[in-house]
């Protein structure tokens, strides 16, 4: 997970060593972003062909983890050349990597929408990408070899296209530094935060909000956390940092470096603001807006 400098550096070597000419990426979200470092180093173009939800096949986003830090980046060199989807590869997807998958994807679109280079046509597919991905989710995750549902939830390109156009906010700062700094897995992560910080940033953007609401099907901006935190109670997926493995001693620190150079956000960053949303989601608490 995480692409760790070392295992990029062994990756590299290796494709050098052979004279490789591409590099093709069967896997989720950490395999092609293992290709992607090669692809940054050598250039060689990579062939994807995904088989979860991470979307990272259509960003040109890379990030590598060295002394337990995450560093991410935006190079064209890393965005794959081609991508092949086959639903038929992720019927044997388990229920336990498919539900937070999905809500990693969901994710990306959320902040997409409120993203400070926002714009019409990646709020649609953002918008879009939400409601394939929400209303075919839990069926995906319990009736895993139902084609239908795995089309839908293949919006998650979307969810890629979407994110790797615009900027990444508070919710990505507070992943990478949560899977970066603590190693904990990267679309559990997502799946756990993405309800929290909606609702930390539902007064600020209340039309990007609105339009998560409609995507899920809920009357208002108000209520998007709120389906959000519904929707990973129905897949069940893990509700609490806890469960990952962090401590609450640990919650201090991950405030502390979540806030030293923090990303772009619609409402206002503040250590004691994200040390109280970290407390919520270490405890599972239900989100609310105020």
């Amino acid at each position: 997970m995480h692409v760790p400098a070392e295992t990029a550096k062994a990756a590299i070597e290796a494709a050098k060593n052979m004279n490789a000419g591409c590099t093709i990426a069967v896997g989720g979200g950490s395999t092609i972003g293992l290709a992607k470092a090669i692809a940054l180093d050598t250039g060689k173009p990579i062939l994807a062909v995904p088989t979860t939800y991470a979307g990272s096949e259509m960003t040109p986003i890379w990030g590598i983890t060295e002394a337990g830090v995450k560093t991410t980046g935006r190079d064209l060199k890393v965005l794959p050349r081609t991508v092949i989807y086959d639903p038929e590869l992720l019927v044997t997807l388990p229920d336990f990597i498919t539900g937070p998958s999905g809500m990693n994807a969901i994710a990306h679109c959320v902040e997409a929408l409120y993203a400070e280079n926002a714009n019409p046509i990646t709020s649609m597919m953002a918008e879009e990408g939400i409601r394939a991905i929400g209303r075919s989710l839990e069926e995906a995750v319990k009736q895993q070899e139902n084609i239908a549902a795995r089309s839908d939830t293949l919006g998650a390109w979307l969810a890629g296209a979407s994110l790797g156009a615009v900027g990444m906010a508070l919710h990505h700062k507070l992943c990478h530094t949560l899977g970066g700094s603590f190693n904990l897995p990267h679309a559990e992560v997502h799946t756990i935060i993405i309800p929290y910080v909606t609702a930390y940033n539902t007064l600020a953007a209340p039309d990007a909000i609105g339009r998560v609401a409609k995507a899920l099907g809920v009357e208002s901006s108000a209520d998007a956390a709120s389906a959000l935190f519904d929707l990973n109670i129905a897949i069940g997926a893990k509700m609490t940092l806890s469960e990952l493995g962090m401590t609450e001693e640990d919650l201090d620190k991950a405030a502390d470096i979540a806030t030293r150079n923090p990303y772009y956000n619609p409402q206002p960053v503040t250590r004691e603001s994200i040390r109280r949303l970290l407390d919520d989601a270490f405890h599972g608490r239900r989100p609310t807006v105020d």
